[in-house]
């Protein structure tokens, strides 16, 4: 549990940094971005080896129904991801796309996975991502909407978001993670 713990502070830490400290973030210059990058690296890594080698110790488990809505939640989180960096109509109904699709990824890992390393990982993820869209919202008050793009935009984003569904499904498969239920 070591591992994970310390993986995901280092994640908090690095993405948070910027916010914490934005005088020394600025002193740091563009070599700053290259240590904040380093550090994130080295919490996922350490995230994927404390979550491998976590003892499996169960805490709930849910309805084998809830495997449909993980999937589900999925291909809207892969959608979210991406929706942040798209030029379609959609970027201007979310004011954070990107943390909400990690919200969204993380509750649906809690909905099939009840263990604890799983609790601690997943919603940890899912605290950071709401802690980071309430401080970016307080430094940068009332969200300007972008001006919405065109339907290609979108078209695009649901195109590139179901083939990055479709490889995530497959890595699961190859890791022996059953990505669907039966």
């Amino acid at each position: 549990m070591t591992l994970l713990l310390s993986g995901l502070g280092l994640w908090w830490f690095g993405h948070l940094f910027k916010r914490l400290f934005p005088a020394l973030r600025e002193r740091l210059g563009p070599a700053g971005k290259g240590v904040v990058a380093l550090i994130i690296l080295s919490g996922i890594i350490l995230m994927v080896l404390g979550y491998r080698s976590a003892p499996f110790s169960p805490v709930y488990a849910l309805p084998a129904w809830t495997w449909h809505v993980n999937s589900l939640l999925m291909l809207f989180s892969v959608i979210l991801l991406g929706m942040g960096s798209s030029k379609g109509k959609l970027r201007a109904w979310l004011r954070h796309p990107m943390l909400t699709g990690v919200l969204v990824w993380a509750v649906a890992h809690l909905l099939v996975n009840g263990d604890q390393s799983s609790i601690l990982l997943f919603g940890g993820l899912a605290v950071w991502s709401v802690v980071e869209m309430v401080l970016i919202s307080a430094k940068e008050g009332p969200w300007e909407r972008p001006e919405p793009g065109p339907i290609s935009g979108d078209i695009r984003l649901l195109i590139i978001g179901l083939v990055l569904y479709a490889i995530i499904v497959a890595i699961h498969t190859w890791l022996g993670v059953k990505p669907f239920p039966g």
